[in-house]
């Protein structure tokens, strides 16, 4: 189902964030090294570093041509992939930021972070529009509905708050984890929300009306990222407790579990990140073990 393939080894210290660029077979990864490096799953080797930066990378999000680089400063950096550099900075949160997304129909961009502000930003002009209190504390995660028009914000007190994109106003508080929020991603057919947290729980919320519908003990520990294959039936989750394991979709049915517990090869360190190629071949995850490491997906299942 999931076979380890190759494992890429050059960051120096603990990995945050990945993305998938813009040309074919290539991938960026950043944390807290002093770069974005871009990496090639043809040669499975080292191809560059993309871009140097001041402070730790917490999130990359990339719409289009523009590669958003979101920053422990509390800057996000906007690099243009097509002129290969940084076009502005965008310049509001005081602390760092974990998250950012894009509502494309509204041309916008929204930021979060260690500050509890939801900052929401032009992309014709990179403009500040917006910006407003979630919590008094940190809101780790950032997910948007298929279409477009909820926004899901995962918060350090617990609590899943869903907000209307067309005009940022609450719409409902969704009560469930007991630890703060460290993931979320809504189903691609629009059906579901899951979210993730630090007491290891996955819970499924059905929409539209955003019913606890599933509690799933998914892990011994902190849950970070939930990634969904971008064409078949299964999520990937992967958490402080090293592991990365293969849900159903649709049925929520454990398919695989990746770990050097499970003596499987895997990571020694929590893993803080995960991300489908958009052909859906391959599964990379990285962490605090400063290893980036790539999983095939047998394209039979």
């Amino acid at each position: 189902m999931l076979q380890h393939l190759h494992t890429l080894s050059g960051h120096q210290n603990p990995i945050y964030t990945l993305i998938n660029s813009t040309k074919k077979d290539t991938f960026f990864s950043a944390g807290n090294d002093k770069g974005v490096v871009e990496w090639s799953l043809e040669t499975m080797s080292f191809v560059r570093v993309l871009v140097p930066v001041q402070s730790s990378v917490y999130a990359l999000h990339r719409y289009d041509n523009l590669l958003f680089i979101a920053q422990r400063s509390g800057l996000i950096l906007v690099f243009d992939l097509k002129e290969e550099k940084v076009i502005t900075t965008l310049s509001f949160h005081q602390k760092g930021v974990f998250d950012i997304k894009t509502i494309a129909y509204k041309n916008e961009l929204i930021s979060t972070g260690e500050d509890g502000l939801l900052a929401v930003w032009s992309l014709k002009d990179f403009s500040l529009l917006y910006h407003f209190p979630v919590i008094q504390q940190t809101v780790r995660s950032i997910a948007l509905s298929k279409d477009e028009q909820q926004i899901a914000l995962g918060a350090k007190d617990g609590l899943i708050r869903i907000y209307s994109s067309e005009d940022y106003s609450l719409i409902r508080e969704l009560k469930g984890h007991t630890l703060p929020i460290t993931a979320l991603q809504y189903a691609p057919e629009g059906n579901y929300l899951i979210s993730g947290s630090r007491d290891a729980q996955l819970k499924v919320w059905s929409l539209p009306h955003y019913e606890l519908i599933n509690s799933i003990a998914a892990h011994m520990f902190s849950i970070y990222a939930i990634a969904f294959h971008p064409t078949k039936p299964y999520f990937a989750t992967c958490s402080q407790d090293k592991g990365i394991k293969l849900w159903g979709s649709q049925d929520f049915r454990l398919y695989k579990i990746l770990s050097l517990e499970k003596n499987t090869p895997g990571h020694f360190h929590s893993i803080n990140k995960m991300i489908w190629t958009e052909d859906g071949r391959y599964l990379i995850s990285t962490g605090d073990d400063r290893q980036v490491m790539i999983w095939k997906m047998d394209q039979s299942d």
